[in-house]
């Protein structure tokens, strides 16, 4: 028993989303291989890939209200404060944005960064430009909430890129939300935006890798120290 335990615990979960997708590309693995048997072989990798992509593992989120979490597996792509997108009606005063970003093998399973109280929701058709240029904050097609909590209104921006095509949101206006709690995921490639109030100190760095739910992204608190980074 202890072996089939240890076995089944190496596998991760795959979210319930991924299920047509896995299913499609085995069903268009198998009909390929009628037609020519490597690409059966092919089917079956892309079939693993599609897989690999959907996995859900369990996260153990750090609770505390002064602490605001990634909201999804990837590396900080941009550390500094800018002006929120309009549609999150966060004012015009620049804000501490933080934006991960996620490729094709990173887990797309998106989490709430701090808990609180969902006040807004808004969607925004776009373009789908390389979610990695700062650009893409402006013209990309994207949807948002905005979050009550402790610290004050925060901005979480699902951001669509080259191949992504489906922005998942599952949470609605009024929804209470717990920090590392699942509320949405964007499918093959994306980043996301986290807008931070006043009082926000960062603690990643441009080029970190993040774990959603996990890894700590910004601080609040009085006269906090600035941690420095190296890059090896």
């Amino acid at each position: 028993m202890d072996i089939i335990a240890s076995i089944r615990n190496a596998f991760v979960p795959i979210h319930r989303a991924g299920y047509p997708f896995i299913a499609a590309f085995f069903v268009g693995a198998v009909v390929l291989g009628f037609l020519w048997e490597p690409l059966f072989w092919i089917g079956l990798i892309l079939t693993a890939w599609c897989t690999y992509f959907f996995r859900d593992p369990e996260r153990v989120t750090p609770i505390a209200d002064h602490l605001a979490i990634s909201p999804a597996d990837g590396h900080v792509s941009l550390v500094g404060h800018i002006v929120p997108p309009a549609e999150l009606a966060l004012g015009t005063e620049p804000m501490l944005r933080i934006s991960v970003f996620m490729n094709v093998f990173d887990c797309h399973v998106n989490r709430a960064p701090m808990r609180g109280r969902i006040r807004h929701i808004a969607y925004r058709e776009g373009e789908f430009r390389n979610a990695e240029l700062d650009k893409a904050s402006e013209v990309n097609e994207r949807s948002s909430i905005v979050i009550d909590g402790p610290k004050g209104e925060i901005g979480v921006v699902q951001i669509a890129g080259l191949v992504a095509r489906r922005i998942v949101c599952w949470a609605k206006v009024e929804d209470r939300i717990e920090a590392g709690e699942r509320y949405g995921m964007i499918r093959f490639g994306s980043r996301l935006d986290v807008y931070l109030p006043e009082g926000a100190r960062p603690r990643v760095a441009e080029g970190q890798i993040a774990i959603a739910g996990e890894t700590v992204i910004a601080e609040f608190g009085d006269n906090l120290p600035t941690w420095p980074s190296r890059r090896d």
